[in-house]
């Protein structure tokens, strides 16, 4: 006499089969999956955005870690640069200052100089440039980490978003808000794996980059060293073979042509001074004897003084 026909108490009908809006009601629970944490029903939402924040923590740990990383890189090679260029411009300015002394003691000095310039120009290449480049490198590895903060924070955002929404008894806002929460989260994932496959590829290139710099450094240095080592165990050589008493006799000569005319043109036309000697052994041609060439200037210096004189006296008689 009633309709409808009140639901029966047993969770089953006869026959074994279930009610139909039993059936619906499992169908709509079992079919939801957690846009955050995945299939698992029995895990509240406060739960999930407790683990959530838990894993955000880490990650911002990990990130701060590879921003510490990429700091110090461009900290102490920016450091690394300006003292190697220093370094450089130092050695050119004693390339300069040499070549002062060229003018003086022309021909080991001379290849000396040499030497000490192409060992600024390899020093430039090999040591400066490669650190200067690690300016554009680190600002690269800026942009990634920024590019992960700025997703982190995004979902921090979110998580923050969902504990709000969680208060409130809306189940559809609560469920969009996981559903962004999500998102951020791929995200900040996909970021951070990035960063860190990125900052693997830098530590290993920067490793092996300051090993070639320094190597470079030390070969270069070597070789400067080992040639003027050549040059100047040449220089004591010549040095040492210098006769005093047979350049003082020269020298006497050239002060007294008259007493000794004959013993002068003998040394004149046999050989030169052993300074001579040791000076033109390794010179080019036309440099070589530094002093005679200031005796020779003097001598004419007072020859011309004296036809001066000779003229100024003319003069005056007429």
């Amino acid at each position: 006499s009633h309709w409808p026909p009140p639901r029966p108490s047993s969770s089953r009908l006869p026959g074994g089969r279930r009610p139909s809006w039993r059936r619906r009601r499992t169908r709509r629970t079992s079919g939801r999956r957690d846009p955050v944490v995945g299939s698992q029903p029995g895990v509240s939402s406060r739960e999930r955005g407790s683990m959530l924040r838990r894993s955000l923590e880490n990650r911002d740990a990990q990130t701060r870690q590879l921003q510490d990383a990429v700091t110090n890189v461009e900290k102490h090679f920016g450091e690394l640069c300006q003292i190697f260029a220093a370094y450089v411009r130092k050695t050119a300015r004693l390339r300069d200052k040499a070549d002062l002394l060229v003018n003086e003691i022309n021909v080991y000095f001379a290849k000396l100089q040499d030497t000490r310039q192409a060992e600024v120009e390899r020093l430039e290449a090999k040591v400066v440039e490669p650190l200067k480049a690690y300016g554009t490198i680190v600002k690269m590895k800026r942009d990634d980490l920024k590019a992960t903060l700025t997703a982190r924070n995004r979902e921090a955002k979110q998580l923050t978003q969902l504990e709000r929404t969680c208060q409130t008894s809306d189940r559809h806002v609560i469920s969009q808000a996981e559903t962004e929460l999500q998102r951020a989260t791929m995200d900040a994932t996909r970021t951070t794996r990035h960063l860190e496959e990125t900052i693997d590829n830098f530590e290993k290139q920067k490793i092996k980059d300051i090993k070639t710099i320094f190597s470079e450094f030390i070969t270069i240095e070597m070789l400067f060293h080992g040639k003027a080592l050549e040059v100047y165990t040449a220089a004591y050589q010549n040095i040492q073979k210098i006769d005093e008493e047979e350049d003082l006799e020269v020298f006497q000569h050239s002060l007294y042509p008259q007493d000794y005319s004959s013993r002068l043109d003998i040394v004149r036309a046999n050989s030169k001074s052993p300074l001579q000697r040791s000076l033109s052994a390794k010179c080019v041609s036309g440099t070589g004897q530094v002093l005679t060439c200031r005796l020779r200037k003097d001598q004419q210096t007072e020859d011309d003084d004296e036809e001066g004189e000779d003229l100024d006296v003319t003069e005056e008689e007429n």
